[in-house]
């Protein structure tokens, strides 16, 4: 790896490859084959009756559907990565030459009428499904009698889905169910495989009889295609875990009534029963499930035994002995949930607290999971002062603990963590309260109307002092002088003028392959300007330039991995790629939660469980600090929606934001420190995100100890001195002068030491 002095890179954008003998590292076979791992673990095989799956080998299959050609790699927007090529279903198949054999004639139609649509300007992965050929139905069934049902869906930033009968996100469009009923009539064995990016309709295929196996392949990045036909021939042992619930129908899950109740807010009023939280706590919910959280199979077996749990100081440990019993080797996901006592705080059911995932083991082998959580963990934020308001508590009783491989595959442990009183484990400030959510769910199934009230945001005053020291021209001193120890941070600091100050708080514009803009850009005082990158699924450089990065499955389905040392494997690869290339703050990971099925983006986020996806972020900001890239947690917070997403206010409980909303943004805040968080376009109780002092000021930096840069989403309709008083340090991108009024000097300081401090971090 080529070595280079402090800010060469950020300063010079040289053309260096940095892998093993000056190679190249950008796309290269081992990210590309890492991108190709990820995809075959996070695929989450649901279904497999009669062990259909593994295909025997010289098994002979006959594929339908659009989606075997027209294979959607992830979503559009800055989550789009161009890359050398994607694999799709059909061409992966091919590849498996002597394991299976495809009956070619019927994909061969099938990549027409997709280049077709493509001429006629359908957009990839929304094309209408096409026809079967009575003549290619009968050959198809002389060939063979199994057949493979591919099944796409696209979304992208800025644009939710509607399922309002045009819009057939969520369920089947009618082409699709006449193509369902066809094959199902028509072959013996079935398969589905479904290429999405989150949360789609599972009904139709989980009490079908005539359907027996279905393979949720996600989006899962170039050499998706090929990961599917790992799976399907046994050269992968499926071992993915659902991060979502899959339920019978879309009014079954609690937001779907007020999605788009109105274009200007969406009111929040599940409050923190969102996903599993529902459908396991509220009464006749469960029947409306059809594969659980956490759920997912396997070609081999597993058994739990030695399962067992004890409280060492303020953790709770518990351990389990995970045996493979199956006659293949695979991994196995061991899951902990944890039940609160019924108390007067309304609480979930259950609730994930921790997790881990084997090594591969043979047949036979076994291995012995320890995890841990921290008894404060299981407390109850109390927006309401039912004990006592604006606390964390643990009410007094006795607290269960449950294994298992899925929330409905659990044992519960003869251990119990019991109280005999109520225990406040943090009392806090109320912040972000709403004004007008109007009612909120409990426990019960009923709502609780929340009366409206006028809320005023608090404010901060800025602690840091920074006087005007401007010295004469041959008098300045660089910030290199900072980093080599001559000049501390702070006398630097008062060397420059408010409006020098002002200018390094915006946008610098793009230089080399970077098409995002960068940060500081002051050569008067040395300051460099380092330049930013889109990409969850991997280094974005824009098209137009025709360098090609690799692109890795989507957050959703690496989720589904549950395995944080290859998440963290992954922002290590893709790091590299964006240093070699001279971008040094990659923006991502993305951690909104998945409220609803139809918003835009669900495929940039993790999870509906804000502890798996501040586990899996921390392990990405992880993997990618680790070769002096900054990362940067987005979009903080509440980002569950596209539409009017600039205006549109987020009217959420204070408890609901916290447990569920930013749990997981301070999960990886504590456990992984990223250099940046990037603050959302929307409006939360009526204050912009990126102008509310309150989240990040009283939430963020106060209560988290977050000392890193908080920059804007792009472009975004606030007033750039709201925001510098909020605590929002940078406004991106490169969009105007720079110059605020009612901003203090002091103000202006802080914000332009925490970007110093992180262009001094940066190599």
């Amino acid at each position: 790896m080529a070595t280079l002095k402090k800010w060469t890179r950020i300063n010079y954008t040289p053309c260096l490859p940095i892998g093993n003998n000056n190679s190249k590292i950008t796309g290269c076979e081992a990210h590309i084959e890492l991108s190709r791992t990820a995809a075959g673990e996070g695929a989450v095989l649901l279904k497999n009756n009669g062990n259909l799956l593994p295909l025997n080998a010289g098994a002979k299959v006959a594929i339908f559907g659009n989606a075997q050609i027209d294979y959607v790699k992830g979503g559009g927007g800055s989550g789009n990565v161009f890359c050398e090529y994607t694999r799709n279903i059909y061409d992966g198949l091919k590849q498996k030459v002597g394991k299976v054999e495809v009956f070619d004639s019927l994909s061969l139609y099938y990549k027409d009428c997709v280049e077709k649509l493509y001429k006629e300007n359908e957009k990839p992965g929304m094309l209408p499904e096409s026809e079967i050929p009575a003549s290619l139905l009968v050959a198809a069934k002389e060939f063979t009698d199994t057949a493979i049902i591919t099944i796409n869906r696209y979304s992208r930033e800025e644009e939710d889905r509607r399922n309002d009968g045009t819009d057939t996100y969520f369920v089947l469009s009618a082409q699709e169910k006449k193509m369902v009923d066809v094959v199902c009539n028509n072959f013996e064995k079935v398969i589905v495989i479904l290429n999405t990016g989150a949360m789609i309709d599972t009904s139709w295929f989980s009490d079908n009889g005539k359907i027996s196996s279905a393979l949720m392949a996600w989006q899962g990045g170039m050499e998706g295609g090929l990961a599917v036909a790992d799976i399907l021939v046994g050269d992968v042992n499926p071992s993915g875990k659902l991060v979502d619930t899959c339920v019978s129908g879309f009014e079954d899950y609690p937001s779907s009534e007020g999605f788009h109740e109105s274009e200007d807010y969406v009111k929040y009023t599940e409050d923190i029963f969102v996903g599993y939280r529902y459908f396991e706590t509220v009464p006749g919910k469960k029947s409306c499930v059809t594969y659980p959280f956490g759920f997912g199979l396997s070609y081999t077996t597993f058994e739990l035994s030695n399962m067992s749990a004890v409280a060492i100081g303020e953790k709770i440990i518990v351990s389990a002995d995970v045996k493979n019993t199956g006659s293949r080797a695979g991994k196995e996901v061991v899951q902990v949930y944890c039940s609160a006592p019924v108390g007067k705080i309304t609480k979930p059911a259950i609730e994930l607290c921790a997790f881990a995932k084997t090594k591969l083991l043979s047949p036979g082998e076994i291995e012995t999971l320890v995890m841990s959580f921290d008894i404060s963990d299981m407390a109850s934020y109390d927006d309401i002062g039912d004990v006592q308001k604006s606390a964390y508590i643990l009410e007094a009783g006795e607290y269960k603990i449950f294994v298992g491989n899925s929330i409905r595959n659990v044992t519960e442990l003869e251990y119990k963590y019991v109280l005999t009183e109520n225990v406040i484990t943090q009392q806090l400030t109320e912040y972000c309260a709403p004004q007008s959510l109007g009612k909120r769910l409990t426990a019960s199934g009923e709502y609780i109307s929340v009366p409206d009230k006028k809320i005023t945001q608090k404010k901060f005053a800025c602690e840091y002092q920074c006087e005007e020291k401007i010295p004469a021209p041959e008098e300045i001193k660089p910030l290199m002088s900072v980093y080599l120890g001559e000049i501390s941070l702070d006398d630097f600091i008062a060397q420059l003028t408010d409006e020098e100050m002002m200018r390094l708080l915006i946008g610098k514009p793009s230089k080399g392959v970077a098409h995002t803009d960068g940060m500081g850009g002051l050569p008067k005082y040395g300051i460099p300007a380092p330049m930013t990158t889109d990409g969850p699924a991997g280094v974005r450089i824009h098209r137009t330039i025709g360098l090609k990065t690799t692109a890795f499955p989507v957050a959703t389905m690496l989720a589904c991995t549950w395995n944080t040392e290859l998440m963290e494997e992954i922002g290590h690869a893709g790091a590299l790629e964006a240093k070699e290339n001279n971008l040094s703050i990659w923006l991502t990971p993305a951690l909104n939660i998945h409220r609803s099925p139809l918003c835009g983006r669900n495929f940039e986020y993790f999870s509906e469980d804000p502890f798996v996806s501040g586990k899996m972020a921390a392990a990405k900001v992880r993997g990618i600090q680790s070769v002096g890239i900054a990362a940067t947690l987005k979009h903080f917070a509440c980002n569950n929606k596209e539409t009017n997403r600039m205006e549109s206010d987020s009217i959420v409980s204070e408890r609901a934001l916290r447990e569920i909303y930013i749990k997981g943004f301070e999960i990886a805040v504590k456990e992984s420190k990223p250099k940046l968080i990037m603050t959302a376009y929307n409006v939360i109780n009526g204050t912009r995100a990126s102008e509310n002092a309150e989240l990040i000021t009283g939430i963020l930096r106060g209560e988290w100890k977050f000392d890193g840069l908080v920059t804007t989403d792009w472009r975004n309709h606030a007033d750039a001195a709201t925001e510098k008083l909020a605590g929002n340090d940078i406004r991106m991108p490169a969009m105007d002068d720079g110059i605020v009024e009612g901003v203090d000097r002091n103000q202006l300081a802080i914000c332009v030491k925490r970007l110093l401090e992180l262009i001094l971090w940066l190599e």
